[in-house]
């Protein structure tokens, strides 16, 4: 599987538990550390906790190695599946934190 599948994989996850506005970038000439990037938000920690526990469940299902940090929080979310990191957010945090301006040097996707 190439990190462009995994990408489409992890988002349409995402997708499957209503997250809002997601966000992707490509970021392998910029990042040592993963080749994409997915940024998207929730309207509550319940439902972004639900978000994150879909994307860890889908992203073993493809054989991908997962680090999770802010599950218990359900704030901010972040889930490391090796070639493609997704944050997932509470809104208000997503805003605070802006990390889309962090990825200028990295292709945003549709």
């Amino acid at each position: 599987m190439t990190s462009k599948e995994l990408l489409n994989i992890l988002v349409e996850a995402c997708d499957d538990k209503r997250a809002d506005d997601i966000a992707t970038f490509n970021v392998k000439e910029s990042s040592s550390v993963t080749d994409y990037y997915i940024i998207c938000h929730a309207g509550s920690d319940r439902q972004v906790q639900a978000i994150s526990e879909h994307v860890i469940e889908i992203a073993r299902e493809q054989g991908k190695d997962v680090l999770v940090e802010g599950m218990k929080e359900g704030k901010w979310v972040l889930v490391d599946a090796e070639d493609v990191i997704v944050h997932i957010f509470l809104k208000p945090e997503r805003s605070y934190y802006n990390l889309e301006r962090l990825f200028t040097s990295g292709e945003k996707l549709d």
